[in-house]
């Protein structure tokens, strides 16, 4: 795994968006940054999800998060501008933004892949977070130290068979994180990079491989560390770079 241990208390004072909190490497993302100290704003689709991960910070003593439900296979960039006035008459500003929903879509030729799914896969996985970002910046701007972590998938750089509208959307997420960290470089104090989390036991890994032993992956847990580096102090001045979640070090 990628070794890394961030201070305590590292994220203190700072406020991070997560995406997909609900369950898997999200809720995971969003308990870890609460233990650091972050104030974490839970964004996903099912507010029951949302409410468990709430509640299971809240039980720990840790800063008290915010509940954002959106569905963001139906968002639109309106509803994106209302997300940012609402954080910003909220909070002011924004530390952190991870990336981190997705949808796999069909695992199928592309000569038989559904138009409407390819359409909800690059809705969700590359639409909704080029609009969200796009509403966010000037709050990411507010802070002194802010960052954006993008998610990706090996299949996000090496295209194989039959993964179709997930790879193709990885493709693009991470042109949009290059293209981004590119425009922001010399310009701002922001940071943006990208995470390929590798196989983890998460729902979606499952509904990819149906058979294969899910105790054999690591848990969304044993994968923190770079999360927890991209989104601390320690990272400021990393900006564009590509990490494997489970590489022992660096970018790649």
């Amino acid at each position: 795994m990628f070794d890394y241990q961030a201070p305590p208390q590292a994220l203190a004072k700072r406020t991070i968006l997560v995406t997909g909190a609900g369950d898997g490497i999200g809720r995971a993302a969003a308990i870890c940054f609460a233990t650091l100290g972050a104030t974490v704003i839970l964004v996903g689709r099912s507010t029951e999800k949302l409410e468990a991960v709430y509640d299971d910070i809240v039980e720990r003593n840790l800063p008290t998060p915010a509940i954002y439900p959106c569905d963001l296979s139906r968002s639109k960039e309106e509803d994106y501008s209302e997300m940012a006035t609402i954080l910003e008459n909220e909070f002011g500003k924004l530390d952190g933004l991870l990336h981190n929903a997705s949808i796999l879509g069909e695992r199928t030729p592309i000569s038989q892949y559904e138009a409407s799914t390819w359409d909800n896969v690059m809705q969700v996985n590359v639409n909704a977070a080029f609009m969200m970002t796009q509403a966010l910046l000037p709050l990411l701007e507010a802070s002194k130290d802010a960052s954006i972590v993008f998610t990706s998938s090996g299949v996000g750089t090496q295209g194989k068979a039959y993964w179709g509208a997930y790879s193709v959307s990885k493709f693009a997420t991470e042109g949009m994180a290059q293209i981004l960290a590119a425009e922001l470089e010399n310009i701002s104090s922001i940071r943006v990079n990208i995470i390929n989390p590798g196989a983890t036991r998460t729902n979606m890994r499952a509904k990819a491989y149906p058979g294969e032993d899910p105790v054999s992956n690591p848990t969304p847990e044993d994968i923190m560390p770079v999360y927890q580096y991209l989104m601390g102090p320690d990272s400021q001045g990393t900006t564009g770079q590509r990490f494997d979640a489970q590489a022992l070090s660096g970018p790649f």
